[in-house]
């Protein structure tokens, strides 16, 4: 297995399911770190901040400072003060993305008439009452923008269950109004990969994005040419790798996520 100066991983599914670390993941990531390579985590979910993915790695076993963590929460909030700043948010959204946009200087507002965009995201609080504020301020009034944090259809839970995502609500929402989605700022939108090869301060050809779905983790790097690897402890399987077009399929496949450890442990580059 090549050796990769950065290792991007996604979190469910991928690193950990529930509140178990998947098998391998801790071997894999000391690993990597006692070698001196640089691992940073990329999560599609907005119902957690930074802080929380954070502690909920060191109490599996993997500290990670809170800056090693990039998802939703801190695309979204950064989109809206680079692109928005002076614009009024109506967020269908948990409270660490409210928080994180608030943070961020951004007005937000539930009164139709003064919503400039409407940020459609995974909640599990989602109502009629809200699908009906984003309908009056896109269809009612006929203003504002609809985005979202994150494509994803569903979010995976232990034994095989799973809960409705972002992409659920935004459906609602284009099915009423007419007014299609304009911007995801989830996986595989470019921008989650940029922001995390910021972070890393590392160039695109000497890392590499671990993950267990086709079309955001392993799609994101493919559209950005950079190495990936796809393990098999997630939605994917080996016979949807063999229906992908050859130039859309992942650089690796694994069946454990520990396959990616260079053979020189304790070693550094």
């Amino acid at each position: 297995m090549r050796a990769y100066d950065g290792y991007l991983f996604d979190l469910d599914g991928t690193i950990y399911l529930g509140d178990e670390l998947l098998p391998g993941a801790e071997r894999l990531v000391r690993g990597l770190r006692e070698q001196g390579r640089q691992t940073l985590f990329l999560s599609n979910n907005p119902t957690r901040d930074p802080a929380m993915y954070a502690e909920k790695l060191t109490r599996l076993g993997l500290p990670t400072p809170t800056s090693h963590i990039v998802n939703p929460v801190v695309t979204m909030a950064s989109w809206l003060r680079r692109e928005a700043a002076d614009a009024s948010v109506f967020v269908i959204g948990e409270a660490p993305l409210i928080r994180a946009i608030e943070a961020a200087g951004i007005r937000t507002t539930t009164v139709p008439a003064e919503i400039d965009i409407v940020v459609a995201s995974y909640d599990r609080s989602f109502s009629y009452d809200k699908l009906q504020t984003a309908f009056d301020a896109l269809w009612q009034h006929g203003r504002g923008r609809l985005v979202t944090t994150n494509p994803d259809a569903y979010c995976p839970l232990p034994g095989g269950r799973g809960e409705p995502d972002a992409a659920a609500i935004v459906a609602a929402i284009e099915a009423c109004t007419g007014v299609r989605c304009e911007l995801n700022v989830g996986k595989p939108a470019a921008v989650m990969l940029e922001t995390a090869l910021k972070v890393l301060g590392l160039p695109p050809q000497v890392c590499v994005m671990v993950g267990d779905r086709i079309y955001t983790d392993i799609a994101m790097a493919v559209d950005a040419h950079v190495d990936s690897a796809l393990v098999l402890t997630g939605e994917s399987t080996e016979d949807m790798v063999r229906a992908l077009p050859e130039h859309r399929r992942p650089t690796w496949v694994l069946d454990r996520i520990d396959a990616l450890l260079p053979a020189d442990v304790g070693t550094r580059p």
